[in-house]
């Protein structure tokens, strides 16, 4: 199956996307469009096969506190906002999924921050995952974030995970598993 990743156009057809997963599917198809072509908020790639959008990933740039990271990343960074990129959402459509589309995604991402890092100044990638997706950004190099005491509702929330910069693989290479 033959997938190009390429941004977002307003021409796409994002109302017959379907993940599996409500929120998802609302925000690419509500929201994606006006936060990448009006607001300038985020930009949303896909992954198209045959004209078809499969997935997509939308990622910005963030920042971050020191505090968030565990005692051993601190070390040699100043204690002021940290430049990040964030994967913001990620999705495959359910025809797709189990392709490693997600993952092609996510590599995508990865080098987008490499290239954030190189230009201006990144210290890594930053992703809300929800529980169910914990194991699959584990997998590519991940871990939690350290949050604060009292931080957690009594409603699931995302768990943000962070990847180092330096822990991204060079072009061609896999991430860590």
């Amino acid at each position: 199956m033959e997938i190009e990743i390429r941004p977002l156009r307003p021409d796409d057809d994002r109302s017959s996307f379907l993940s599996g997963d409500v929120e998802l599917d609302r925000f690419f198809r509500k929201y994606a469009g006006q936060n990448q072509f009006r607001l300038h908020v985020g930009v949303t790639y896909v992954a198209s096969s045959a004209g078809r959008v499969v997935g997509y990933v939308t990622i910005a740039p963030g920042s971050m506190v020191i505090n968030r990271l565990p005692r051993r990343e601190r070390q040699q960074l100043p204690a002021y906002p940290l430049p990040v990129l964030r994967l913001a959402r990620l999705a495959v459509a359910t025809t797709h999924q189990g392709h490693g589309i997600g993952s092609r995604l996510v590599r995508f991402a990865l080098e987008m921050a490499r290239e954030m890092a190189r230009r201006f100044g990144c210290v890594g990638v930053v992703v809300d995952a929800l529980s169910e997706a914990m194991g699959f950004y584990a997998r590519l190099g991940f871990f939690e974030l350290v949050v604060e005491a009292g931080a957690l509702l009594s409603r699931p929330t995302p768990r943000p995970m962070f990847l180092p910069i330096g822990s991204i693989p060079g072009a061609g290479q896999e991430p860590a598993r």
